[in-house]
């Protein structure tokens, strides 16, 4: 379509005032300045979603090494996030992966300030891997990540195959059951599960819409059997909760929160999801209460909140919560200050206790909530109303490590 005159001018004049703007830009900022900004950008976005310690080290460590290489051979912008500038960058010092810059170009393609995240190299599969990836991709509209899960599952089962010169169309149980075997070694139980459904769903296919396999080897998986609450709870004793809320910092922005968080789980016995999804509007000062609208089994509630947690929220909206219109409690601290996720709270919960050496999780301050209301009485009802419980059962697994009470129903012994 040939655009009017009038408008062709003004495009040609908007393009040569972007590229003047982008040139300018440049020359204020050089690439390799832009750069270092863009990581202490990044790393800090780490430290606030909740990554682990040795993994914010790791891209750190990289990240360095990247900046100096960049500095060195005086790339411009444009250039910094390629995959040959990448490559050239780990031949330079023998790295055979670089996560933290992956996982930059990432950060910044996702706010918009580059136009791609470094690409990948993509090995293909044999054709029968690739037709089932289509396929179920379009006959389940399945998210991209998920198929890239999905591939990996196959990758690994084809290498298998083709290491002991097994043909699909030969495939037996025994088969599957050994590769499973040596594939799932350093997962965990919730991982298995979902890729030994990834796996069914492929030879499902295999049997029913390209009649490959003779048996469906998809019925013969089978799970390991799991047991509901196999452990019982874990909890923090007294002399703990004291040294964790002693350890609690309150000098900046990032221990505010925490503080309030911790507050709301050890006192309120609130999950990680349910601490995020608190508004400001939920909040009553003057009653000093806190309506959960958003709970597991959404039964919402009002909670009656301890003075010091109130004070604790209070500290953190004036000095600690970042200028916002959103009305979520709790907001990451770089801009644009998103919303928490459950996942950052809990890691920000875990990390106060990491530092005074409580290897334990945001649950656990919730499981001792339990606990406390079990010793000060209240019935197994009342708490399965305040911790939120869809069923009795739920509520009955924290009688089993309340040592106490065992002892008054066993031997009628006075609390």
């Amino acid at each position: 379509m040939t655009l009017p005159p009038s408008i062709n001018s003004l495009c040609i004049l908007w393009v040569k005032t972007m590229t003047e703007t982008t040139d300018k830009t440049h020359q204020d900022h050089p690439p390799d300045r832009h750069l270092e900004q863009a990581i202490d950008e990044y790393l800090l976005w780490m430290e606030d979603e909740g990554y682990n310690p040795v993994s914010q080290e790791d891209h750190k460590e990289t990240l360095r090494l990247f900046l100096d290489f960049i500095r060195c051979e005086k790339f411009e912008w444009n250039d910094i996030f390629t995959l040959d500038t990448l490559k050239a960058f780990q031949k330079r010092h023998g790295l055979t992966q670089a996560h933290g810059v992956r996982g930059l170009s990432r950060y910044l393609s996702e706010r918009k300030r580059i136009r791609r995240p470094i690409e990948r190299i993509h090995h293909r599969l044999p054709p029968i891997y690739e037709e089932y990836l289509t396929y179920h991709e379009q006959s389940r509209q399945a998210p991209y990540k998920h198929i890239k899960q999905i591939a990996a599952v196959l990758a690994s089962l084809h290498n298998y195959l083709q290491s002991r010169g097994i043909d699909l169309s030969s495939l037996e149980i025994e088969h599957i059951d050994s590769f499973l075997a040596e594939f799932f070694e350093p997962f965990k139980p919730a991982t298995c599960r979902a890729y030994r459904s990834m796996l069914r769903g492929f030879l499902r296919y295999l049997h029913q819409d390209r009649n490959i396999l003779k048996r469906d080897l998809a019925a013969l998986i089978k799970s390991r059997r799991s047991y509901s609450q196999a452990k019982p709870p874990r909890f923090l004793r007294p002399q703990e909760i004291q040294t964790l809320f002693a350890g609690l910092k309150l000098s900046t922005p990032r221990d505010l929160r925490a503080y309030a968080m911790v507050h709301l789980a050890y006192y309120l016995g609130l999950r990680p999801f349910e601490i995020v999804k608190i508004k400001l509007d939920d909040i009553s000062f003057a009653k000093r209460e806190l309506t959960l609208k958003e709970r597991k089994g959404d039964n919402p509630m009002t909670l009656p909140v301890p003075e010091h947690t109130i004070k604790a929220i209070a500290a953190y909206i004036l000095k600690g919560r970042p200028k916002s219109n959103r009305r979520t409690l709790f907001l990451n601290l770089y801009a644009p200050h998103r919303p928490m996720r459950p996942n950052s709270a809990g890691c920000c919960i875990k990390e106060c206790m990491r530092r005074v050496n409580l290897p334990s999780t945001a649950y656990w301050l919730r499981h001792t909530y339990a606990q406390n209301l079990l010793e000060s009485g209240v019935t197994i009802f009342e708490i399965m109303e305040m911790m939120g419980h869809d069923k009795i059962e739920s509520t009955k697994n924290y009688l089993h490590i309340h040592v106490k009470l065992m002892r008054k129903v066993l031997f009628h012994e006075e609390i």
